[in-house]
């Protein structure tokens, strides 16, 4: 656990807690780490959620799948990032969405009962911990509503445009990297992968943007 120190402070959920008392969490919250090779699903969906998840390595992606397999990323989550609090926090049994691995990933496993609740250690950091959860559960909310004024747009252009737009301001830069490939971004956007890259390359003759792969500069 002690090479997961540096990542776990940097963590949102543990913003605020004593290096001695993150040594102390381990006693406590029964944490568990795993390992999976990229496109491996973490969670399916309808299968129940009991715990929720810390990216130690690698990159994640929340999406949903219909009944021919057509999939949509709703988020996509780096090393630090929590996943899984919304639903155990809920008691949902049928969730509705899978977590797939974007590449090689390391998760550690937190019992949501043991971080919420009192132990017998008597924990002095679990009402810090609490208070975290509930800012990352508002910010979350607030990305999806960022997602949804990208896919309210009508036209691929105009949804490429917004998502860029948002990025560049939350880079402070109008040159950013996204962490998308092309058919993720495709999927996060609900566009058609083909008929982006055509847009991309209308947007980047109309010198509207330049990019490379997943380096982006608006113009």
């Amino acid at each position: 656990m002690q090479k997961y120190l540096d990542i776990l402070k940097n963590s949102a959920l543990f913003s605020g807690i004593d290096t001695k008392d993150l040594i102390n969490m381990f006693k406590c919250l029964l944490m568990n780490i795993k390992t999976y090779e990229k496109n491996s699903y973490i969670l399916k969906a309808s299968e129940p959620l009991v715990e929720v998840g810390i990216i130690l390595k690698g990159r994640v992606n929340i999406i949903k799948e219909d009944y021919w397999g057509n999939r949509t990323i709703l988020t996509t989550l780096s090393t630090g990032d929590l996943f899984g609090e919304s639903f155990v926090c809920t008691n949902i049994n049928n969730n509705c969405f899978s977590i797939v691995t974007a590449e090689k990933a390391e998760i550690m496993f937190l019992n949501y009962q043991k971080i919420t609740s009192p132990c017998q250690f008597a924990c002095n950091f679990h009402s810090k911990i609490i208070q975290n959860m509930l800012l990352l559960i508002a910010k979350k909310n607030i990305q999806l509503t960022t997602k949804i004024d990208h896919l309210s747009k009508k036209t691929t252009r105009e949804k490429i445009l917004s998502y860029l737009s948002s990025e560049a301001l939350k880079n402070n830069n109008n040159s950013f990297t996204i962490p998308f490939n092309r058919q993720e971004l495709a999927d996060f956007l609900s566009v058609e992968r083909s008929a982006m890259s055509a847009e991309l390359s209308r947007m980047q003759k109309d010198k509207l943007i330049t990019y490379h792969k997943n380096n982006f500069t608006l113009l």
